[in-house]
């Protein structure tokens, strides 16, 4: 017998590993045949939606692209206006097959040394989102659809096999309680939805088949599933409890049973805001996942005037570490695996930042006061080193050389990317020069 039983109490020991909470910034992948229509519309974030317009409307207009086979049986939508205007009544089955052939030529290693350029320490990869298609040639086919929607190459092997290789732990993503072969389609409501996440042992004895099939092929590092699972936090406890016998330093998220975790009746190693859905717990571990834009999935209509900019995404980065998170950030490749340049000069800034700076990110815990001002009302976040050391993120452009930061903990001062001490006297700090517009610079204390 193992060490952990499929019990709540016997669960609830497992210890987050120190890798996931060292790591601070992991690259998210959704890439699926939904990637070949490549359409949602631009629209706020699905709990943004909600909120204010309502969950009909969060559901029919769904800025998630890889939504797309539930958008477009929502008669009226603007997926299913579009797919009318552009397709005709061709079946979602054919993206499927196109989405095959066009992933025949993708190059894994491309996508390894741009996360591992972007800083990423982790990755977590797609294997079946909510349209049941499977992403590995599993031998569990889908009692629905059959050989068709299995991949004949193995897109979550070779992903992992070139992500590893640079040095980068990987987890993979399935999508539990969501697959629309079994449940159907039209799901327009929070209610709908979680009232839909199939019962019955023949979904049961299929998820539960992949799981163990893609432990044991892949021995991910982290298990992300989503929108819940047959028995909820229950359905998956023997689950876990196998997956932590064979890997005590894996780790596995809330989305089993998000509302017994959130209920504090189920376990979760840790927990998932995504967007602006911002719940966090103070007895928990967090990762903030969001896309570069407004879709995880590629939507080919969106531009730079939908993505983030470098400089918000890095500024997003800071703050969710200073506030004791993870940052989980999306890409989303075309249908032939190419990640949108756009979406590659972010990585690429982040992690030019990173560089320079990522001593104040990677390894740190939230400092006892982590927020402090400059003078001049710039935001400076704080993080604590892993030898106790202090970082001050200044997250804008003083006027001048000198800076004052009322509060700054006690101690020598270095600008991180830069050789030797700064001039301190009490909370004044007289900079080498006046820095440049980047997004933040990092001072050291101690």
């Amino acid at each position: 017998m193992g060490e952990f039983t499929a019990d709540f109490e016997s669960l609830q020991q497992h210890v987050v590993p120190q890798w996931f909470g060292e790591a601070k910034f992991g690259v998210f992948v959704h890439y699926y045949p939904s990637s070949v229509p490549a359409y949602a519309p631009i629209n706020d974030d699905p709990f943004t939606l909600a909120r204010e317009k309502g969950a009909y409307i969060a559901f029919t207009e769904c800025p998630y692209s890889e939504w797309y086979m539930n958008s477009l049986a929502c008669e009226g939508s603007s997926v299913h206006q579009h797919h009318l205007a552009t397709y005709g009544d061709k079946p979602y089955d054919e993206f499927v097959a196109e989405f095959y052939e066009a992933s025949a030529g993708w190059q894994p290693q491309r996508w390894a040394d741009l996360f591992a350029a972007a800083g990423a320490k982790y990755c977590v990869m797609g294997t079946k989102h909510l349209d049941g298609v499977l992403l590995w040639p599993s031998k569990f086919t889908n009692p629905y659809k059959g050989p068709a929607w299995t991949s004949p190459r193995d897109i979550v092997g070779d992903a992992f096999d070139a992500i590893r290789s640079v040095g980068i732990r990987m987890g993979m993503y399935y999508c539990g309680g969501l697959d629309l072969t079994f449940q159907g389609l039209g799901y327009d409501s929070w209610e709908t939805i979680f009232a839909a996440v199939p019962q019955s042992d023949e979904y049961r004895d299929y998820a539960l088949g992949h799981y163990y099939e893609l432990i044991e092929r892949y021995a991910p590092d982290l298990i992300w599933n989503d929108v819940g699972f047959p028995g909820f936090g229950q359905g998956a406890a023997q689950l876990m409890a196998d997956y932590y016998n064979g890997n005590p330093n894996g780790i596995v998220n809330d989305r089993f049973d998000p509302i017994g975790v959130a209920l504090g009746t189920s376990h979760a190693d840790y927990i998932t805001p995504e967007y602006a859905l911002g719940f966090i717990r103070n007895d928990k571990p967090f990762e903030w996942c969001r896309g570069i834009g407004t879709s995880f999935g590629y939507n080919q209509i969106e531009d730079e005037t939908t993505y983030m900019s470098s400089r918000e995404l890095i500024q997003l980065l800071i703050n969710v570490v200073a506030d004791g998170g993870n940052l989980l950030l999306n890409v989303g490749p075309t249908a032939s695996g190419e990640i949108p340049f756009a979406q590659q000069q972010r990585l690429l800034d982040i992690g030019q930042w990173l560089k320079v700076n990522g001593a104040a990110i990677y390894s740190t815990k939230p400092h006892e006061t982590s927020t402090l001002s400059t003078s001049e009302g710039i935001v400076v976040r704080v993080t604590t080193g892993a030898e106790g050391e202090s970082y001050a993120i200044v997250m804008g452009q003083p006027s001048g050389r000198e800076i004052v930061i009322a509060g700054l903990p006690d101690g020598e001062v270095q600008l991180l990317g830069y050789s030797g001490l700064l001039h301190r006297s009490g909370d004044l700090v007289e900079l080498p020069i006046r820095p440049d517009d980047r997004p933040a610079f990092a001072l050291r204390i101690g």
